[in-house]
């Protein structure tokens, strides 16, 4: 019996091409992003799933398992509120020594780390050290932003130090103080002991990618931390959480960011009695649109 074959046609052909692509890519990305596959197959290792999202370290034991437990319903909280309702769902994997966090993270400093997939999936993983409200609602500050503009468009789209400023104004280690004005001012104290008096600062510029924000020792991550947060509470204290929204809205639409987040801080000045010493970071691009 003879068996016949399917005529090629450009659909079919497509399809070959997209299977090709997907038995190397998808492997390769692994490759590249070892740490990424690792947190796919958690359920997997002998790490215990301790709720629905959540996975513990053999390590932690019961008291510090319960802790945490508590310790993240108070950093669901504070996503809720800021971001106006949590949307992310992020796998919490929470280590017990420095090995696990190497190999989730792939990472030998911080206390917490994030990762999200162009596939759409999001972990938090978690130092010993990271087993706080702040550090996780840090983290999961990040990955609410990734929920709501997909892989891509916070990839290459947002600028690092805004992705890290915002995190910092959900996260108390560095300035506690609960407005967003009071804010501005505490951590411009805090950038004008890093730099010197404003002697040696980074412009926002350099800052914008992921490798330009961690390039250096940690007292120049520190800086490139402490300028996101004079810079995102400043726009904060016009704006508001309602102008995040509205950002976000704009992005998703397709507009530029630096044009939408001008054009919002702009607006808003013209309805607010707020007033703020000069921001000193306003330069370059940013600050002509904000002039």
């Amino acid at each position: 019996m003879k068996t016949r074959q399917l005529p090629d046609s450009p659909l079919a052909a497509l399809g070959k091409f997209l299977l090709v692509g997907l038995v190397f890519v998808i492997p390769g990305y692994f490759f590249l992003y070892p740490q990424i596959f690792h947190c796919e197959i958690i359920g997997f290792s002998d790490f215990e799933k301790i709720s629905g999202n959540t996975y513990a370290s053999p390590d932690l034991d019961v008291k510090q398992r319960s802790h945490i437990s508590y310790v993240i319903k108070k950093a669901e909280a504070r996503i809720d509120s800021f971001w106006l309702g949590k949307q992310a769902a992020p796998k919490l994997i929470l280590c017990g020594n420095q090995q696990e966090y190497e190999k989730y993270c792939q990472s030998k400093e911080g206390a917490g780390c994030s990762l999200g997939t162009p596939w759409g999936q999001s972990y938090v993983v978690l130092n010993v050290q990271g087993l706080n409200v702040d550090v996780i609602s840090h983290e999961m500050s990040h990955v609410e932003l990734l929920k709501r503009l997909g892989w891509w468009k916070t990839t290459m789209d947002i600028p690092q130090w805004f992705n890290e400023g915002i995190a910092l104004m959900l996260d108390q280690r560095f300035v506690s103080s609960p407005g967003y004005p009071e804010r501005y001012f505490d951590y411009m104290d805090e950038w004008l002991f890093q730099t010197g008096g404003g002697q040696n600062i980074l412009e926002l510029k350099d800052i914008s990618s992921v490798k330009g924000f961690f390039a250096g020792n940690s007292k120049q991550v520190m800086l490139a931390y402490m300028t996101s947060g004079v810079e995102v509470s400043y726009w904060l204290s016009f704006v508001g959480k309602s102008g995040v929204q509205q950002l976000l809205s704009e992005i998703n639409s397709g507009n530029d960011f630096i044009d939408s987040y001008a054009a919002i801080e702009k607006k808003a000045r013209t309805k607010t009695k707020i007033k703020l010493p000069p921001n000193p970071l306003r330069v370059d691009d940013l600050g002509k649109k904000n002039e």
